[in-house]
């Protein structure tokens, strides 16, 4: 490896070897929710407010606000997000802790459809932050289907939401995955967005980079010095990819009948995964630095067209079946699911990434709905146990990947596995696991 890359992986790994706490927020902020009431405010948005508030993380002053087209009193809204926190948060729920953060959540109705539009929330957000002694920052969470996004940014600068020319209240937006089906709806959500906020203002997040594990997926790169040299096609054979869900649809049968498992799960979380484990080490830890590495990592991928689309990829849906010896419905059969839908609920992919790094290496990629084991792993293929070889053979790359990883958690397994095991599948000897979860 040059001496100029492996200065920077030095100056990498001791950056990240810091890990220096994150401090609370300083100023006072409003968080207004649009979708406050849905599937992602109750099973993500609200539990990950709730730990922020027990991490002390939060500001001490400080508004939630939910915004919907439902109607929903604060005292509804706070019970909506305390079941919330019940079922999906990591951690339980402390009295003292909860009853200062209730008291922050209030919901407001309002429509972007209807003569009132936003009005109902400025009125309200305006008493609200007069009561709590906030000075009108605000930080605004499109957890809306995409096609919103337009319409809601529009609509924020006709009531005056919004002033990209003041520092001072600041005004922020997230919009989170999918941002668009496709590269022309994609650009035209950023243009909108664009022409309300400036680009210091707009955070564009995928949640899955959120998790503990995943942002550990960077030490283990370049901040261990035992696998930092392995990563590369001399001695890793293939690697896996796998997020499982042992979960049906459920409540997000509208959002997911139009997007499936390849623009709900493949073009956004997996990708990103993906980029993280194969990507070329950044030259600092800024988040520009990190995204750009990122892109050269997805431009160098080899693109599936024509003949080996049949060969590469796999696309499928869960039929009827039982779990735990109870009936549960097939895809199709799903409230909200149209009877003829071919959007699929399963996707698998082999690529490539073509550049010296990774040549020749396989990655498969795969995900699912109501699949046997829920699992949210990488596992990292290389040559037999005891010795790292040379160059894999191309019978071993050539191979089926396993069945899905038995563990559960998330996690980053490293396998040595036989370069003869494509050869006789009888005859394969037990590979020896390293374990090296995060």
């Amino acid at each position: 490896m040059p001496d100029a890359t492996t200065a920077t992986i030095n100056a990498i790994a001791e950056k990240l070897g810091a890990s220096e706490p994150s401090a609370a927020a300083p100023d006072p902020v409003t968080f207004v929710i649009f979708g406050g009431g849905g599937d992602l405010a109750h099973r993500k948005l609200l539990p990950a407010l709730y730990n922020l508030q027990i991490d002390g993380l939060l500001p001490p002053r400080v508004a939630i606000v939910g915004c919907g087209r439902g109607e929903m009193t604060d005292e509804a809204y706070r019970a909506f997000a305390k079941d919330g926190v019940e079922h999906f948060s990591r951690r339980p729920i402390d009295p003292q802790i909860w009853e200062t953060f209730a008291a922050a959540l209030f919901y407001v109705s309002a429509s972007i459809g209807d003569d009132r539009g936003l009005a109902p929330l400025g009125a309200r957000l305006d008493i609200i932050e007069h009561e709590r002694g906030l000075d009108g920052n605000r930080v605004y969470y499109l957890a809306i289907p995409p096609t919103l996004f337009g319409p809601t940014v529009k609509e924020l600068a006709q009531r005056r939401f919004v002033d990209r020319s003041r520092e001072r209240p600041f005004a922020r937006v997230i919009v989170e995955k999918p941002i668009g089906r496709d590269l022309d709806s994609a650009g035209a959500i950023n243009d909108a967005i664009a022409a309300v906020f400036a680009e210091r203002q707009i955070y564009r997040i995928d949640h899955y980079l959120g998790k503990e594990t995943v942002q550990n997926i960077l030490v283990l790169r370049f901040a261990n010095s035992i696998f930092e040299p392995l990563f590369n096609h001399r001695h890793v054979d293939h690697v896996q990819i796998t997020v499982a869900e042992e979960e049906g649809v459920g409540t997000r049968a509208g959002y997911y009948d139009q997007a499936g498992a390849l623009r709900d799960m493949v073009q956004n979380h997996m990708l990103q995964l993906l980029a993280l484990v194969a990507m070329e080490p950044p030259r600092s830890l800024q988040a520009d630095v990190i995204r750009d590495a990122k892109l050269e990592m997805i431009r160098s991928l080899r693109p599936i067209a024509g003949d080996t689309v049949a060969t590469c990829t796999v696309r499928a849906q869960y039929a009827p079946g039982y779990v735990l010896g109870a009936p549960v419905p097939g895809y199709r059969q799903e409230q909200g699911v149209a009877q003829e839908s071919r959007t699929e609920t399963f996707v698998a992919l082999k690529v490539f990434v073509d550049d010296w790094r990774w040549a020749g290496v396989p990655f498969f990629l795969r995900t699912g709905k109501r699949l046997p084991k829920r699992a949210s792993e990488i596992s990292v293929h290389l040559p037999p146990s005891g010795r790292f070889a040379a160059s894999p053979t191309k019978a071993s790359r050539s191979a089926s990947p396993p069945k899905f990883p038995a563990r559960a958690a998330a996690s980053i397994r490293c396998r040595w596995t036989s370069t003869t095991a494509a050869r006789s599948a009888a005859r394969r000897p037990k590979p020896t696991n390293a374990s090296c979860s995060t």
